[in-house]
């Protein structure tokens, strides 16, 4: 069954606005638990510009369904994730000045580096996710390194400028899921999707979790957290 990780770096970030202690991120979590959520994605990046230390650990403690972490494949990183042991982490690209992930990161780059993250990660018993675009060549490589999952990146998808281009990056999707089941790879998805754009997604064969944050947070300011939550479990099931 299709699942729901809801990422909440968003609470953070108005958090961080105002350098303050709230809105806190450990409650968001329990909210959009409460909400349905099936898992609570939080990325800690190098420069803490919104989620920090404290949250993630507070997170592990009181997270009830399971806790990604997102990081860059660094060794300051790594150090963070061993000692935390989240229920899975996704290694993803970053960079100082983007204002969100902008794509997915590319394994030919550095593969010898990524390999040796994958396997001390793993050996400590923490799986790992790519986050990577729909590309042979990055899906390939990603089952080399020995991971568990891949996470597709859709913001290709989301951002295609009329439905032609939308049926083109879906269907590259639709190709490199089911490229990593060929390869033993489990498939997540994410970024940009929407309560108007996830339905497709959400049919992809294979797919097992979206991990979606800003569509739900904005809508969450509107009608509350727990309602914004449950209304993208609808929305992936095309009942909205």
């Amino acid at each position: 069954m299709l699942t729901l990780g809801v990422n909440i770096d968003h609470i953070a970030t108005v958090r961080q606005a105002r350098r303050t202690v709230e809105p806190d991120p450990v409650a968001a979590a329990v909210l959009a638990e409460l909400g349905g959520a099936d898992g609570i994605t939080v990325h800690l990046r190098e420069d803490r510009r919104h989620i920090q230390d404290r949250d993630v650990r507070l997170l592990r403690q009181t997270v009830r369904t399971h806790l990604n972490l997102e990081m860059a494949p660094t060794a300051e990183m790594v150090e963070i994730a061993l000692e935390l042991k989240p229920d899975y982490v996704t290694l993803v690209p970053e960079r100082r000045e983007e204002v969100t992930t902008e794509g997915g990161l590319n394994l030919l780059g550095d593969f010898p580096r990524y390999e040796e993250v994958v396997a001390r990660l793993q050996g400590a018993e923490i799986p790992v996710s790519w986050f990577i675009d729909a590309d042979e060549a990055q899906i390939e490589a990603a089952g080399k390194t020995g991971a568990k999952f891949i996470e597709l990146h859709t913001g290709k998808y989301a951002d295609a400028s009329d439905e032609e281009a939308r049926k083109q990056e879906l269907a590259l999707l639709i190709a490199g899921c089911q490229q990593a089941q060929a390869l033993g790879l489990r498939v997540n998805a994410g970024h940009g999707l929407t309560y108007w754009n996830v339905y497709p997604v959400a049919c992809i064969e294979g797919m097992e979790e979206l991990n979606i944050g800003h569509s739900i947070i904005s809508r969450a300011v509107l009608v509350g957290l727990e309602r914004a939550v449950r209304e993208m479990k609808l929305a992936m099931r095309g009942e909205v």
